[in-house]
């Protein structure tokens, strides 16, 4: 895989199933290099897999499609080339579609009604005067921001207290109505343009934001997520809320889960009334979020006892929640180096529907799952694709799309998995992806950000651009990472930069061991975030590696307090409260150690690290005469590597890969 190639990454979005079960919406995303954007639209396949899925608009970037309850509409959200993303509807058997929303700011999520006569949305309401509420006046005009809130901003969004997130909902329109039409001027000069959106009713207008949206089994409430108690600016916790809809001015929401020790992230409502949510316990003081492990929760009627129905220590659930029936919902779990997914029981059964086995992972992300009677879809990533749309059955996955196809033709190279022991006996799991040929080849051992995060053994385009540029790149999950169980993700609290470090140093001298191929004396080290923070870590006490890059680092535990939009608890909760404690685990205090060529990568708009962590570590670097460079990308934040402009991601490719050439030239990357 070459860099260009990122434009035949193909990713489909959760699908959307039609009553019947015959049919799966779903959209299908990727990034246009000629745009410099990403582009999509919606698709359709037969759930049976007689025919091929076929595209069914040509919007610029039409995405998250959901079929109306009784099957004869679907809605969306479509971004135009310069405009934020609107709510539209069109008929499921094809048409022009309708545009029911123009927020200033765009929607982010909606839901349908289980009648499917009213939808509800989120969407961004801007305090009056900002964000182009006032036509003409440019951000550097608008008035100063006065900040009373520890919370205030967030990465990729910027400053969020004058534009929460807030919840509409408005009729769904008859889709074969009559269009209206524009009014044409008479004598008075004066013309009327037609009224494009459906008007909404605004149901909320608390200083808080709100996600996740669902509706109750009623349709007489919208449920979502929201921090409403009392303390929410200074721990983590959220709760699911109840909103009225059916009032004529907005009311207060009610909390249907306990604000004590749970950070909700999705909730429904089952037939019977029963809640079921996603949610951490983050201790008794709010803020413990290290390896705290997202569990599935049932709550027989609002206010009852939320009853945990997964193991704490052993499950870490991700975000899908689909209720099958009263007793029944699939939710999908992290586990070494896959995402499988699990049908859970109100008695707290769990089985996996993918392999038998809920501790396999059988080389499967699960992205997206829909469920209907007599059929389960969904999206998972594979190792030679991005994602595919598959039915579940009890023989496994039958694929319904083949997406993966033209970057295979590009060139895929597999993973090779290794687990390796560390000096104190425990496993440390990974993979190793081999460049083509015998070598001896150069190495690239490169670290996951996070810390509690994951490598997978799906495909990952970084490990095959850079094998492709004939670099053998070593990926593995130390200590602190997701997947493996409490522990291991708890293990590096207080403690950053001891086992976590070993850990991927013992896991590189094993892959060294096991693959001949491996050539010892050539070796690079690379990571970012987190992996930032290691690979600053590890270069200034090894002296083994040629060169490194540190991206996006989790650099100065100390001066991340106040500037990250994190910084109220990140820091403290890994490294601890004290000063001392922080600087003893911080690689910033140590980069006067540092000889190794060293790249500093990082974005002009990350909020996450803010870009002040790599300009005092790089000064510090060019202050010791070390050989360092810093490549800084404007308008970018935290996520350029994922999301970033598909040009600048290309460019990143080529920057890493014009770093390599200078340390550790390749035949393929000279």
């Amino acid at each position: 895989m070459q860099p260009t190639d990122i434009g035949l990454l193909a990713s489909a979005s959760r699908p959307s199933l039609d009553p019947g079960a015959n049919l799966a919406v779903f959209s299908v995303t990727r990034p246009n290099l000629e745009a410099d954007a990403y582009v999509g639209q919606l698709w359709v396949v037969p759930v049976d897999g007689s025919e091929p899925a076929r595209r069914i608009t040509r919007g610029f970037h039409d995405s998250a499609p959901q079929f109306s309850p009784d099957g004869s509409s679907v809605a969306f959200i479509r971004n135009s080339a310069d405009g934020p993303g609107q709510l539209f509807l069109v008929a499921s058997g094809g048409g022009e579609p309708l545009a029911l929303t123009d927020q200033i700011l765009g929607v982010s999520e909606f839901s349908f009604s289980p009648d499917g006569s009213r939808l509800a949305f989120v969407a961004r309401v801007p305090e009056a005067g900002r964000y182009g509420s006032v036509e003409g006046r440019e951000a550097s005009a608008e008035s100063p921001r006065r900040i009373t809130t520890l919370k205030y901003k967030s990465n990729g969004v910027g400053y969020t207290t004058d534009r929460r997130a807030q919840v509409f909902v408005l009729d769904t329109p008859e889709l074969d109505g009559e269009p209206v039409y524009r009014v044409a001027p008479s004598d008075d000069g004066i013309a009327t343009q037609p009224a494009a959106v459906v008007a909404p009713h605004r149901v909320t207008t608390d200083d808080a934001s709100f996600g996740s949206i669902d509706w109750s089994i009623d349709g007489s409430a919208v449920l979502a997520v929201a921090a409403v108690h009392p303390d929410r600016d200074t721990d983590l916790l959220s709760q699911l809320v109840s909103i009225d809809v059916d009032s004529t001015s907005p009311v207060a929401p009610v909390a249907l889960t306990p604000s004590i020790r749970l950070a909700v992230s999705r909730g429904a409502q089952a037939a019977d009334g029963a809640l079921w949510v996603l949610a951490q316990d983050v201790g008794a003081d709010g803020q413990d979020f290290v390896a705290a492990h997202t569990g599935l929760y049932r709550i027989a009627e609002p206010g009852a006892e939320a009853i945990r129905l997964t193991d704490a220590a052993s499950i870490d659930l991700d975000t899908e929640l689909v209720m099958i029936d009263e007793n029944h919902v699939l939710v999908t779990r992290i586990s070494r180096g896959g995402v499988q997914l699990l049908l859970v029981s109100s008695d707290g059964i769990v089985e996996s529907l993918l392999d038998g086995d809920p501790t396999l992972t059988d080389g499967y992300e699960v992205l997206g799952v829909a469920a209907a009677p007599g059929a389960v879809v969904v999206t998972v990533r594979t190792a030679d694709s991005m994602s595919e749309v598959a039915t579940v059955g009890r023989g496994g996955l039958s694929f319904l799309t083949d997406f993966g196809r033209d970057i295979r033709s590009a060139g895929v190279l597999p993973s090779h998995e290794l687990v390796a022991t560390a000096q104190d006996g425990s496993p440390v799991h990974g993979w190793v992806v081999l460049p083509e040929g015998e070598g001896p080849h150069p190495v690239l051992l490169t670290i996951h950000g996070g810390p509690f995060s994951q490598y997978v053994a799906t495909l990952f385009d970084e490990a095959q651009v850079y094998a492709a540029a004939g670099y053998a790149v070593v990926l593995c999950n130390p200590r602190g990472s997701s997947g493996y169980g409490y522990d291991h993700g708890r293990a590096v609290k207080n403690a950053m930069g001891t086992i976590d470090a070993s850990d991927v140093l013992d896991f590189l001298d094993a892959a060294l061991d096991r693959h001949p191929s491996l050539d010892s004396s050539r070796v690079g080290i690379q990571g970012g975030s987190y992996g930032g923070y290691l690979t600053a870590w590890t270069i200034a006490h090894e002296r083994r590696f040629a060169a490194a890059i540190v991206e996006r680092g989790y650099l100065d535990p100390e001066a991340f307090i106040g500037t990250s939009d994190i910084g109220t608890y990140f820091g403290q909760q890994y490294n601890g409260f004290d000063l001392e404690a922080m600087r003893a685990q911080s690689p910033q205090s140590l980069a006067h150690l540092v000889v190794t060529p060293t790249l500093v990568m990082h974005s002009a708009d990350d909020l996450r690290c803010p870009l002040g962590q790599a300009e005092r570590y790089y000064a510090t670097l060019k202050g010791q005469g070390v050989e360092a460079e810093m490549l800084i990308f404007p308008g970018e934040n935290h996520e350029l590597s994922r999301s970033g402009r598909p040009r600048h991601r290309v460019q990143r490719f080529d920057a890493i890969l014009d770093w390599w050439a200078r340390y550790l030239p390749t035949a393929s990357n000279s």
